[in-house]
């Protein structure tokens, strides 16, 4: 937390006020939860909420988005029981932003401002950091000419909900193109790493596994579950931005990668999900995806439809998750005994879908199961007896497959591999040359056997 953002002049908390404008004919339900989600959002930076509100709006207002006589009514409240920060859980054109301040005399932010916020004071990593400053300079760069030409930036964010007092930063239009220009040639960079990175799994190779899902669903939890990683885990919004990666003992002692990634959320900005493309690769380029899902939550159901639209914009249609996606229905010990008896009972009838608790590890066995399963029918198993003398053939494969058993005897090697289509194609191929170098089929030379056991 940043003690300049979250405390006003006086030393108190800093007091914001949350509206959430809704369209009446949308029905209350959804709404009133993503009021509580905008709480949540704000309370994460460490703002104390004076209060929080719905706001029926039928037809937006050009001028101030909220109607007039909604924005003079703030305007009273405010003069009454002053706040720092009034966030509106929508998006703000410029000039609205502007207008609502000078109707208000508050500072005013939108949900973007809010979540760039959040992501500027959670990044850790140098790519993080990075990515975060690109997606916030972005966001400032349209609000430049119509909006302000002095924004406020602190230690530790981005200056959103920043006050008087503040060091101020001027960046006018061509220094934030220049600092893109930079960042976009440093994340060139990230990307490249992380493409030798990729190459240097592929060699080993182990799958790569992704966590995806909503925020706060219990990626975290989970990774750290099947992983004895130590991922900071926390009951918030965002709770961890930087991707983590782990390697995970499937049962038969066969290995994968799981990568755990950033959460995403309802309206998360598009400025965000580009420049945190070079992290979401992992995701689009993983082998198998793991749909952490919050079942005790009511939303649990728009959270999903938001996370697959998210993946949609990454490229994953739904054919690739047909054959890609698992959906983990967590937190089964927030259920009562009857939900909790129909998830377990939905979850025997889907073929690729598990319950559990990631939090008791109940259920976590059978996951396993499942990723072993799913990567099964990706890949399949060779058994071979090769000379022991062929140092070429088994360097090659322990360097393109996964070798999962290995017994020698009187000069002889019998393996038991695992690999994909394309390297089984190649491995015919090398064995057909070693055989016609050793005299063609029926010589007595080194002997090679390829099976595939059932």
């Amino acid at each position: 937390m940043t003690l300049g953002g979250a405390f006003g002049p006086d030393g108190g908390p800093r007091r914001g006020w949350v509206v959430h404008p809704f369209d009446p004919r949308g029905g209350r339900r959804r709404a009133r939860a993503r009021l509580e989600e905008a709480v949540r959002l704000v309370q994460s930076i460490g703002l104390q909420v004076a209060g929080a509100e719905l706001v029926s709006l039928r037809s937006p207002v050009p001028a101030t988005l909220l109607g007039p006589g909604k924005v003079a009514e703030l305007a009273a409240r405010f003069a009454a029981e002053p706040v720092d920060v009034m966030v509106v859980d929508a998006p703000l054109s410029p000039v609205q932003q502007r207008n609502l301040e000078r109707a208000l005399g508050v500072k005013v932010i939108d949900r973007t401002a809010l979540i760039l916020e959040i992501f500027g004071r959670r990044a850790r990593t140098r790519e993080g950091v990075l990515q975060v400053e690109l997606a916030a300079l972005s966001y400032q760069r349209s609000r430049l000419v119509r909006s302000w030409t002095h924004l406020e930036r602190q230690r530790g964010g981005y200056g959103f909900v920043g006050g008087p007092g503040e060091r101020q930063l001027e960046l006018d239009r061509r220094r934030i193109d220049e600092r893109i220009v930079r960042i976009r040639r440093e994340l060139a960079e990230v990307r490249r790493t992380r493409g030798l990175h990729r190459q240097a799994r592929r060699r080993v190779p182990y799958p790569v596994v992704a966590l995806v899902g909503y925020t706060n669903a219990g990626k975290s939890t989970l990774f750290n579950r099947l992983t004895g990683a130590a991922v900071e885990v926390a009951d918030k919004l965002f709770a961890t931005l930087d991707p983590t990666m782990r390697a995970v003992k499937l049962p038969e002692g066969r290995r994968v990668i799981l990568s755990d990634t950033v959460g995403f959320i309802t309206d998360l900005p598009t400025t965000l999900v580009a420049a945190f493309h070079a992290t979401l690769e992992e995701v689009v380029e993983a082998d198998l995806l793991l749909h952490v899902r919050d079942m005790a939550d009511p939303e649990c159901e728009a959270q999903r439809a938001d996370v697959l639209r998210v993946l949609d914009e990454l490229g994953i249609d739904e054919a690739a998750r047909q054959e890609r996606l698992i959906e983990v229905w967590n937190k089964l010990d927030l259920l009562d005994g009857d939900r909790r008896a129909q998830l377990l009972a939905r979850a025997a009838r889907t073929p690729h879908a598990v319950a559990l608790s990631a939090r008791t590890g109940e259920g976590v066995e059978r996951l396993l199961a499942l990723l072993k399963e799913r990567l099964a029918a990706r890949e399949r198993i060779v058994e071979l007896d090769l000379d022991a003398r062929d140092g070429a053939l088994l360097a090659w494969l322990y360097a393109h497959g996964e070798v999962l058993e290995r017994a020698d005897a009187d000069g002889t090697v019998r393996l038991k591999v695992a690999l994909d289509a394309k390297r089984r194609a190649q491995l015919e191929m090398r064995l057909a040359r070693v055989r016609m170098a050793d005299g063609g089929p029926s010589s007595p030379g080194r002997a090679h056997a390829l099976s595939t056991p059932s």
